[in-house]
């Protein structure tokens, strides 16, 4: 098992991409620690995915640096350590451009953005103190490149992510830190479904420009960041890997098979 007896934190686990991630590391020997900020949907998702022992579930608002400096400190008082960090929490929402309010900016970057950086600072402090290195990943998106008027916020927020991976690596390579990220395409989960995907059109738009010709899946999200967090990514850091059927590579004049 390649994370056998690590200590994994995911916030944004009660679903989705964070909970898949939970799911593979659990299945690969992690201890996992949830945070979450549906207290509901957080419990039963730590009910149903392993044993008590191996699942700690904290109600955590990644927006605020307490709650996240709180997570970190929860895992490392429970399991006595903390070897993986994934900042997956995010939102988005769907508006023109010129419809953004000031509140709409400052919710989405201040969970995806400053949420993340939050993450990267309370995770790398307790592996400094630790003294053994670290991983840390960021969940970024297809959208920190590409522009996408409809959901500005979201894109501003996963392109300054992008940022934050790259700087972080730097500052923390001397203490053998790495910082990484993975930029999803469009992958079936809750908010894609809820946002992204509005309509049978859009649908029908995005697989037009995936080369692989479907939506990917949560479990195969999961899978990159086990990958990246495990001692055969050794030499990776700084870097965002796109999970993304293809869709960053493709040329817009190529067809796609739907």
């Amino acid at each position: 098992m390649k994370h056998k007896d690590k200590v994994a934190v995911i916030t944004g686990a009660a679903r989705g991409i964070g909970r898949a991630c939970a799911e593979r590391f659990l299945a690969e020997g992690a201890k996992v620690v949830l945070g979450d900020l549906d207290a509901k949907r957080l419990k039963e998702t730590a009910d149903e995915i392993g044993p008590a022992d191996r699942v700690l579930a904290v109600v955590t608002d990644v927006s605020r640096k307490a709650a996240v400096d709180a997570l970190v400190a929860a895992a490392a008082d429970r399991f006595g350590r903390v070897d993986i960090m994934v900042n997956n929490a995010g939102i988005a929402m769907i508006k023109d451009f010129l419809d953004i309010t000031e509140a709409d900016y400052d919710k989405v970057l201040g969970v995806n953005l400053k949420g993340a950086f939050l993450g990267v600072q309370a995770a790398a402090r307790q592996m400094i103190a630790q003294g053994r290195g670290g991983v840390i990943v960021n969940m970024s998106s297809i959208n920190s490149g590409l522009a996408n008027p409809r959901v500005a916020t979201y894109a501003i927020s996963k392109g300054g992510m992008n940022q934050v991976t790259s700087t972080a690596a730097v500052a923390f390579a001397p203490h053998g830190i790495r910082v990484v990220g993975v930029g999803p395409g469009t992958i079936l989960t809750e908010m894609v479904e809820g946002s992204f995907i509005d309509s049978e059109e859009t649908r029908r738009m995005i697989l037009s420009r995936t080369p692989i010709g479907r939506c990917g899946s949560p479990a195969e999200v999961a899978s990159v960041v086990s990958f990246l967090a495990s001692a055969d990514a050794s030499y990776i850091t700084g870097e965002t890997i796109y999970p993304d059927g293809g869709r960053r590579v493709l040329n817009y004049v190529v067809p796609v098979k739907e």
